[in-house]
């Protein structure tokens, strides 16, 4: 299975990076050893002092498909989740900088949680899911799927032109302002509306 990440997608989180607004989706990948073991706690990479957290709704594939078109891309997954793309931004900017690839700060061991899963028949609307991340009890991510520049069935029926997508793969849909650093025994819970999806320590 493969790890699909979209860039890019909430337009706040563009500002707050000083990105340029994409006129297509960013995407980019990480390898299935990326994500952090049920239960075992994230460790800071000693190549980075400046590890941030970025909560994202994640849906999960059920079908095999190539060139989804989006009136049909509903069919390819009946589960919503939500993670954490992990990204050591001190290295991302040194890689920027020289325009090369971001995958040694974004794909390194641990950098993808990805938690519990919700069925979409117990979501009201995919386009309208409220979900929020919070360090040390303190909120500090609040997004909504509505805020998306490119929402679910419109990243499916991107991604498939490039990526055959197989069951199991995991699409991370971006994330939006308020990204932030991590430091030894954070503890980082985020939720779906009110149900908790995740609890991580960072070590």
């Amino acid at each position: 299975m493969k790890l699909i990440c979209i860039g890019r997608n909430y337009t706040e989180h563009i500002k707050e990076l000083e990105n340029e607004k994409p006129e297509e989706p960013v995407v980019f990948l990480k390898p299935d050893t990326a994500i952090l073991l049920k239960k075992q706690p994230f460790f800071i990479p000693d190549f980075s002092d400046d590890v941030q957290y970025e909560v994202e709704i994640l849906v999960k594939i059920n079908r095999v498909g190539k060139h989804i078109d989006k009136k049909f891309a509903h069919k390819y997954y009946n589960e919503i989740g939500l993670g954490i793309d992990f990204t050591a931004r001190d290295l991302q900017s040194q890689l920027k900088a020289k325009g090369l690839p971001w995958e040694k700060a974004k794909s390194f061991d641990g950098a993808a949680v990805v938690g519990n899963w919700l069925p979409v028949s117990e979501i009201d609307e995919v386009d309208a899911i409220e979900f929020s991340l919070k360090k040390n009890e303190n909120i500090v991510q609040k997004g909504n799927t509505s805020h998306m520049l490119w929402k679910i069935d419109e990243l499916i029926e991107y991604v498939s032109k490039y990526f055959t997508l197989k069951i199991g793969d995991i699409i991370f849909t971006g994330t939006p302002a308020g990204v932030g650093r991590v430091i030894a025994n954070d503890k980082l819970k985020g939720f779906i509306e009110n149900k908790e999806m995740f609890s991580i320590t960072v070590k």
